[in-house]
């Protein structure tokens, strides 16, 4: 998950050199949702193997 995340990121960074604005804004904002996903998962991982 944190793999797509940094994938949609780069592509975001490439996107928005040549001024391609509104696909980049889409591929931050779909980073974003994958990341807090990722934490999200982590942190329940986390808890679930402590408890």
């Amino acid at each position: 998950m944190l793999h797509y995340a940094v994938v949609f990121m780069v592509i975001a960074l490439i996107a928005a050199f040549p001024g391609f604005s509104g696909l980049a804004g889409m591929a931050v904002h779909i980073a974003k949702v994958l990341f807090v996903v990722f934490l999200t998962l982590a942190v329940a991982a986390y808890l679930r193997k402590r408890a």
